[in-house]
């Protein structure tokens, strides 16, 4: 079944409170790791910074039996190690590292794995010319880290949970004003829409009538005429405006035959492209081609590409329409030999009242059929030369099939 406008435009405010809620979860979640990872950092960095301050006491001042817990002194004398009365871990002491300071006088500091922990060793030469080396075992200092990356991770958890509850609570401040704007604007537009109908009606069919009736001057019945067309445009702006606001109302839709509503389309349009000359031709592979969607509304979308197709074709130009089924959606493809756009004109092309380059300007039409056809879960694409034409292409779903993911293209190429 396809998404109405009114659900595209509830994904879209959905879409913009999950964004909203991401980034602020996202902002609180990089605070917190980055104020936990500057704590980790300090933490770390007072905890070596306390152990070399020891271990250069020790190295210069301790001696076996007497330095403090969880470090231990071995001092050379005399090329004998004395060990002190303490139990001494395994691996140690490091007696090459003796041997070298022994040899040179240059102080060496080295992190040993051992014994399931840490160790930081210094040797150096102490009181008296003696060499001592001087080891801290690092175990519960250890410890403190994992426990502070226990509690920042915890943290960073109830962080995250904080971060989404807020996240939704600014998403729904943030985004329902947006989502209430839209829908007042679409009232506003169908109450507007309803009520200009009926005098713009009375003010074409008063022209009309006066155009026919009174005895003018050839200029001033021209202007007459003008007017009259001016009006008629007026109501067809209305009428676009009415149908992108129901859109959003119609329920589901019945099935449509594409190829049928092609083929009246061009030939209502056949008499206008006569009298320019212009060639128009239908090419088919056959139908019915169905979909389900509203039948007017897709045939104001074929009817306006058409007459897009006449207004920038000059005459003994061509316009090709073709329909067909590809890969379970109904195409119809408008191709024209007229004025055609530049590359960067086609992402803007279907925007309301856009002004192209020169007096081009495109109005509501374009804007219009891309509702329609979004609204009916198609695509629609455009594609153009400058001078050589434009190529128009909708994608609708067929009825009672799946519709293959489409993403709406809006896209332009040059040969």
């Amino acid at each position: 079944m396809r998404a109405s406008w009114g659900d595209v435009e509830r994904a879209v405010v959905r879409r913009a409170r999950l964004r909203v809620s991401v980034l602020v979860g996202l902002a609180i979640t990089v605070m917190v790791t980055f104020v936990g990872a500057i704590a980790y950092v300090v933490m770390v960095h007072a905890q070596e910074t306390q152990v070399t301050r020891e271990l250069q006491y020790n190295a210069r001042f301790g001696v076996p039996g007497i330095a403090p817990k969880c470090a231990w002194v071995f001092v050379l004398e005399d090329g004998v190690v004395d060990l002190g009365p303490l139990e001494v871990p395994g691996g140690f002491p490091l007696r090459p590292d003796l041997d070298a300071v022994s040899s040179s006088g240059a102080p060496i500091s080295r992190d040993v794995t051992a014994n399931g922990t840490e160790y930081m060793v210094l040797t150096a030469r102490g009181a008296n010319d003696t060499v001592v080396q001087s080891v801290f075992d690092m175990r519960y200092l250890l410890a403190d880290r994992r426990h502070l990356l226990q509690a920042l991770g915890v943290a960073l958890v109830a962080g995250l949970l904080v971060a989404a509850l807020i996240g939704l609570m600014v998403g729904r401040r943030t985004v329902g004003p947006l989502a209430e704007a839209l829908a007042r604007q679409r009232r506003f537009v169908t109450d507007a829409s309803h009520e200009l109908r009926t005098p713009i009606a009375r003010a074409h069919l008063r022209a009309q009538l006066l155009s026919a009736a009174a005895d003018l001057p050839d200029s001033r019945r021209d202007d007459l005429d003008a007017l009259t067309r001016s009006i008629r445009g007026l109501a067809d702006v209305v009428d676009d405006l009415l149908l992108s606001a129901q859109l959003s109302r119609e329920p589901g839709g019945q099935p449509v035959d594409v190829l049928a509503v092609t083929t009246s389309a061009v030939a209502g349009e056949s008499e206008r492209a006569a009298e320019r000359r212009i060639a128009l031709d239908l090419e088919s592979a056959g139908g019915p081609l169905v979909v389900a969607g509203v039948e007017t509304a897709l045939r104001r979308a074929v009817d306006e590409l058409l007459a897009n197709a006449v207004r920038h074709t000059p005459e003994g130009g061509r316009i090709s329409v073709r329909v067909g089924s590809v890969a379970g959606h109904v195409e119809v493809v408008v191709a024209d030999t007229g004025d055609g756009f530049e590359a960067v004109e086609a992402s803007r092309l279907f925007d309301r009242f856009r002004h192209g380059d020169g007096e081009k300007r495109f109005g509501l039409g374009l804007a219009l059929v891309r509702e329609i056809v979004t609204g009916h879960g198609g695509t629609v694409e455009a594609v153009g030369h400058p001078g050589r034409g434009a190529r128009f292409t909708l994608r609708l779903p067929v009825a009672g099939q799946a519709a293959q993911p489409l993403r709406e293209r809006i896209t332009s190429a040059c040969s």
